[in-house]
């Protein structure tokens, strides 16, 4: 029997996600239904890319500082938001898995992953939940110093392990920054520590059993 599974609901967006004042297209959330217990119960924006071209520029949207806005904006820099995308090195969807990591959380139809939204939505909170337990003790003990000239904070760390895997965050803290770690495209842990630094991922409960169930396959 397993225990705590990550429940993951993919809600009709019913909010507002507030653009820069020259996007030409808006679309809506509603971030208080994501907090209203402790499961893993949260909506997701149903847009294919969150960068839209307006005038010749690329419109970025403003999210919150929360869960949410973490999720989403490393599913911005992952894929754009594509959910069906596979890149060269066959990392798959909106946060670019590798099927390594999704058997760890119990994944292993890759089709039926590429083709459920919810099931990746599910993947990322159980990825995140796995990762923070594995680094709780990094956690605790490096959140609010400094690293190569990084703040370091938990939604940082968690966006790392997402990039580099756990083990590399741990060597890179413990390391004060002298074991690196950079992926193919030459990201760095240091570029995701910073870049996604100071959202509050709370919500995210350690658990070092997460597996990725998604409840709805709509969105």
């Amino acid at each position: 029997m397993k225990k705590n599974i990550a429940k993951v609901s993919v809600l009709p967006a019913i909010g507002a996600l507030i653009f820069l004042s020259f996007s030409s297209k808006k679309e809506v959330i509603n971030e208080d239904n994501y907090f209203a217990d402790n499961t893993a119960q949260y909506s997701t924006v149903s847009i294919d890319k969150l960068s839209l071209a307006a005038n010749g520029h690329v419109v970025y949207p403003v999210l919150r500082k929360n869960y949410i806005g973490f999720k989403e904006a490393v599913g911005f820099k992952e894929s754009g938001g594509d959910y069906k995308t596979i890149n060269q090195f066959g990392y798959l969807g909106k946060y670019q898995f590798g099927k390594g990591t999704l058997h760890l959380i119990g994944i292993y139809n890759m089709k039926e992953f590429l083709n459920n939204p919810a099931l990746q939505e599910a993947a990322f909170y159980a990825n995140a939940s796995r990762n923070k337990w594995i680094l709780r003790r990094e956690i605790k003990n490096y959140v609010g110093k400094e690293i190569n000239g990084v703040e370091i904070t938990e939604s940082g760390i968690l966006a790392a392990a997402h990039l580099a895997g756990p083990g590399s965050v741990k060597k890179y803290l413990r390391s004060g920054g002298v074991h690196g770690f950079s992926d193919a495209f030459g990201t760095s842990i240091r570029y995701y520590l910073n870049r996604f630094k100071g959202y509050n991922t709370s919500f995210v409960k350690p658990n070092r059993k997460a597996k990725a169930v998604a409840q709805e396959t709509t969105v």
